[in-house]
Parts: C-alpha cells; structure tokens; sequence
C-alpha cells in the first residue's frame, strides 16, 4: 500500500476512532439518566436490547458466517462463555462505580488499563518490553501505590476494571472471531442469566424498572445502542489505523470521564488520587512518545 493510500486510510479511521472513544467518554452521563435502576438489573436489561442491535448489524454486514462458523467451533464459543463473563463483570462494575459516585476510580482504571495491556502481552504472548514501556509500567505500578495509601476504599473497581477488561482483550485477541459477531455471540451466552436477573427484579417488592413510565424505559432500551455503536466505530477504526494511533486516541475517554468527575458529578479529588493521577499521566506521556517513536522509526530493509 502506498503513502497516499494508507494517509487516506487513517483520514477515514479517524473520525470512527475519535467517535467511538467520545462516546465511552460521556457515557456516565447516559449512566446517570438511569441511576435510579440498580447496577445489575441494568447490566441485564443492557444485556437484553443489545442482542437485536447486534443481530441488526450482523444482518448488514452480512457477518451470518461467521457467527455460524464461530458457534460450531468449540474452542472458540468457549473461550467467548470466557470474555463474555470477563465484559459481564467490566459492566456492572463500571456502572456500580458511576452510580456510587466514584468516577476517579472508573477512569484510573481505564487509564491502567494499556499498561496492563502490555504486560499481559508480556507475560501471555511473549512480547518484549521497551525500556521506556518498562519505566512507564513503572510509573503506573507507583501510581497504584498511591492509592493504597489513599484510596484503598476505591482501588478495587480501579484494578477490577482495568482488569476484567485486559483479559477480555487478550482472550479477544486469541479468539478467531470479528468485534461485532463476537459482541453478538457473548451478547446471547449472557441472555439466560439477564432474563433471569430483570425476572427476579420484577419479582422483588420494589419491581421492575422497566415499564414504570416511558422516559425510563426508552433510556433502558437505549441501552443497546449505547453499546453496540461504539464498539462497531472502534472496529472500523482498529482495521484503519495503526496501533500507536488507536493507542493514543484511547486515552481521551477516560480523561473526559476524569472531569465528569470534577465537574458534572462533582466527587471530591483526595491527594492519593490527585498524585495518581499525575504519575498515570507521566506515564502515558512516556507509553505515547515510545508508540509513536516506532512508528516514525525507518523499517530496515
């Protein structure tokens, strides 16, 4: 591919990309349009009004074959039972989080989360570290430490996000399956269990949040698309622009959840959480600049 065609191509993955971590960025504020719905009740419903969106995107891009193909084999539906638990429990603590007020943990472990990415690629898949990704783990490790001096109240949904969410990509990216049909197969393993958890919610004495008046019930259903669309621009864009790209892009959704929690949410920035924040960011600056020295590096022939 030459010069123009791949610039053409990063000018067309951009916009995805950008797109697909703008809307991670401010989905707390979807989350808090529907606090009143418990954590996992509306990690069910989420559940449920994702799978006909997923159906109606596999049906466009004509990904039937590849559902079929991946369902038939059963290695690869068993590692899905495996990320569909791993993103199951990401949800609900995410949401948990948001609604608990405690946005500087949910965004701290999005922000860990690249880190743990390279050790994981480390330690599972052979993968050497740069020295700087070393001392950038590093960093993070000591951000980490922070918290422990801090904010340990809160430093579970930080490692629990970063995580669920790191071994559901290292599992992901083991699985011979594309994003979307992938999303739609885990969608349907977690059906059983969400229709068993808006069942009993239904059954309990406060009833069910869906259903008790329109508003709530169109966000609930809104669900779907809250999940399902950013996920498919972030498809686009993986196949469109290069890892340092999408490695920089990434970091834009948890620094725009960061101020949700300074501005809109108000919480309260301890000094733990203040200096951990301040070390994660040294260490993302010096992650970036090692992503993007590779790719200005000259290819040996």
């Amino acid at each position: 591919m030459g010069a123009a065609a791949e610039n053409a191509q990063e000018t067309s993955g951009l916009p995805a990309a950008i797109g697909a971590y703008l809307l991670w960025g401010f989905l707390p504020l979807y989350l808090l349009l529907v606090r009143e719905v418990p954590a996992f009740e509306f990690v069910g419903w989420r559940i449920i009004w994702t799978v006909p969106i997923c159906l109606v995107l596999i049906a466009l891009r004509r990904q039937w074959p590849q559902v079929k193909a991946a369902i038939a084999d059963r290695q690869t539906l068993g590692w899905l039972f495996v990320s569909a638990a791993l993103i199951g429990a990401n949800w609900l603590t995410y949401i948990w989080a948001i609604q608990a007020n405690y946005v500087y943990a949910a965004s701290m472990g999005y922000y860990l989360n690249p880190m743990l990415n390279v050790l994981l690629g480390t330690v599972f898949l052979g993968e050497k570290l740069s020295r700087r990704q070393w001392v950038a783990v590093a960093i993070a490790s000591a951000s980490i430490a922070s918290l422990l001096f801090g904010a340990l109240s809160t430093l579970w949904i930080s490692l629990s996000l970063a995580g669920t969410f790191g071994f559901y990509g290292l599992v992901r990216k083991q699985t011979p399956v594309g994003a979307v049909p992938g999303l739609t197969i885990e969608s349907i393993l977690l059906l059983l269990p969400s229709f068993a958890i808006v069942w009993w919610y239904a059954s309990s004495p406060a009833g069910a949040s869906f259903g008790k008046d329109a508003e709530l019930s169109a966000l609930i259903m809104l669900g779907g698309i809250v999940t399902a669309v950013p996920l498919l621009l972030f498809a686009i864009a993986a196949r469109k622009l290069p890892y340092s790209t999408l490695g920089f892009i990434q970091f834009l959704a948890p620094t725009i959840v960061f101020f949700l929690g300074l501005t809109v949410f108000e919480e309260k920035l301890e000094l733990a959480e203040l200096g951990a924040f301040i070390l994660i960011w040294i260490a993302i600056a010096i992650f970036v600049s090692d992503l993007f020295g590779k790719r200005s590096a000259p290819e040996e022939t």
